[in-house]
């Protein structure tokens, strides 16, 4: 069985983080709702249980608190800021409001260097604190190894039990030694090895899937996306020709976008591919829409009758797979009432309706994005799919500002295939987060040659980011955007005008619509 690291989610922004760290280690983390119970944890063998962090405070009436049964387990425990207080509390130490709160950087003084968690580590270490409660008495068997100016139990051990609690985030960047201190816990205390690699991983997704699905047939909804192409792939090495992929041109794609998703999958890994030519149907839908939500439905709403049409024409199946990535399928808990379910609707290709009676099949829902590539990787997928920038779904559509054409989707096609071209010739492609040309509905004057234009302008968007949620504006070097200035006006025809957008996210987003 895979060794593995159970994470209890307290409602913490930084769990997925924790399993990330863990993953680092070469060692599997799954995250798990703060109430299993102890016996489903149990099933899972885990090495090691992490208590993460949390909003709440422990002798609040409406705290999540876990099973109690899961101190029983016998397996060692790391509790972290909110998961430290839970071990005292349970066990029978105290937790009160901290007379001083600890937010932001603090000095870790190491008391007792014997302690396994601190191996190799230097006397003092700059740490992360996040907290208002702070622990005033040990629980029974425990005693204090490090200390902060707030807090003289910032550490605490029971090396008997294993049983550590940390009073800081070492999760997080700004724990310089963090994930030396993850390290020591899940390798020196947990004993685990260094398992966890992609080569690892297909052998044992591959055969997960074989047991799953069978003899039967499974569809994809292939989009030419890293997520997507890389299931595809993964599919296709685990079951071979019981996997159909179909692939809607929507005629919102990238330049040639159709021809590499052919090209790779059919031509190269002869994977069953079917082809279905949408363009006009979608367009003349789009015909006289300006509104983004009505655009974004339109498209939502003609993709799920062209893939439904296109899965009784592939055959019987029993799957639809889909490229659902790990953390689409944790969200953060919720505190108080009724915590909401921890897995939630991630459909790729749009909501299907329920009259598709597919059984669903994920698999990559245990990976990060990271992983993803790198699973890609492993599988023999080219770096130009594994490390595509993101794309959205309604395509260009949300590229182009006001009504969708033919004619307004060549042009920015064309506009946008220039400023890959460049962005990728300069190597600043692989470097950012994303980087494309927007349509914009204004048309100004300019001047060709001797003639007068009334064109069209081009923006030119690239942000950094490492999830998407908050991005800012990339200062691309002024003889890389000089060139694609002069490359949009002069080989792309109904552009005279090119101007960068300098807006971060928040206030603007990434996408205009």
């Amino acid at each position: 069985m895979l060794e593995q690291i159970v994470i209890l989610d307290f409602g913490s922004q930084y769990t997925q983080v924790i399993a990330r760290r863990i993953r680092e280690c070469n060692v599997y983390s799954t995250i798990l709702r703060y109430d299993t119970p102890a016996a489903e944890i149990a099933k899972l063998s885990p090495k090691g249980i992490i208590l993460s962090g949390g909003p709440s405070s422990v002798y609040s009436p409406e705290a999540p608190l876990p099973d109690p049964k899961v101190f029983k387990l016998g397996v060692p425990m790391l509790g972290i800021c909110f998961g430290l207080q839970l071990l005292a509390h349970f066990l029978k130490g105290k937790v009160e409001r901290g007379q001083k709160r600890e937010y932001g950087k603090g000095t870790l003084t190491v008391k007792d260097d014997s302690c396994p968690l601190f191996r190799g580590l230097p006397a003092a270490l700059q740490v992360w604190n996040s907290h208002g409660d702070k622990l005033t008495k040990l629980p029974d068997g425990f005693h204090p190894v490090a200390a902060t100016e707030n807090s003289d139990y910032a550490a605490i051990e029971n090396r008997a039990k294993h049983f550590y609690g940390l009073q800081f985030h070492p999760e997080v960047a700004h724990t310089p030694h963090g994930r030396e201190l993850i390290s020591n816990f899940v390798h020196e205390i947990c004993g685990c090895g260094k398992n966890w690699t992609m080569r690892n991983y297909v052998q044992q997704a591959v055969e997960e899937i074989r047991r799953e699905v069978g003899k039967e047939k499974v569809i994809l909804g292939l989009s030419g996306g890293v997520d997507s192409s890389v299931a595809a792939a993964l599919l296709h090495e685990a079951i071979g020709d019981q996997l159909t992929c179909i692939f809607v041109n929507n005629g919102l794609l990238r330049a040639n976008e159709a021809e590499v998703v052919r090209k790779v999958f059919g031509r190269h890994f002869h994977i069953k591919l079917q082809y279905e030519e949408a363009s006009k149907v979608f367009l003349t839908k789009l015909k006289g829409v300006t509104d983004p939500e009505r655009k974004r439905k339109i498209i939502g709403k003609t993709f799920i009758e062209v893939f439904q049409a296109a899965t009784k024409r592939a055959g019987a199946a029993k799957f639809l797979a889909q490229g659902t990535l790990y953390p689409d399928v944790i969200e953060s808990v919720p505190i108080g009432g009724n915590p909401a379910a921890m897995i939630k609707s991630h459909h790729n290709v749009g909501g299907l309706p329920k009259n598709m009676k597919f059984k669903l099949i994920e698999p990559l829902k245990c990976l990060f994005k990271d992983e993803v590539r790198l699973l890609g990787l492993e599988l023999g997928l080219p770096k130009e799919i594994v490390y595509r920038q993101p794309f959205p779904g309604p395509g260009l559509a949300v590229r182009i500002l006001g009504e969708v054409t033919p004619s307004r989707c060549s042009i920015l096609r064309n506009a946008d295939a220039i400023v890959v071209e460049e962005m990728k010739a300069t190597d600043w492609y692989y470097k950012i987060w994303q980087s494309f040309a927007v349509l914009l509905p204004v048309r100004s004057v300019g001047v060709m040659g001797d003639e007068r234009t009334y064109d069209y302008t081009i923006a030119i968007r690239a942000v950094e980011s490492q999830d998407g949620m908050t991005a800012d504006w990339v200062k691309l070097p002024y003889d890389l955007l000089e060139r694609l200035s002069s490359r949009i006006i002069n080989e792309v025809k109904g552009v005279n005008r090119v101007c960068l957008d300098i807006s971060s996210k928040p206030p603007a987003t990434i996408e205009w619509e």
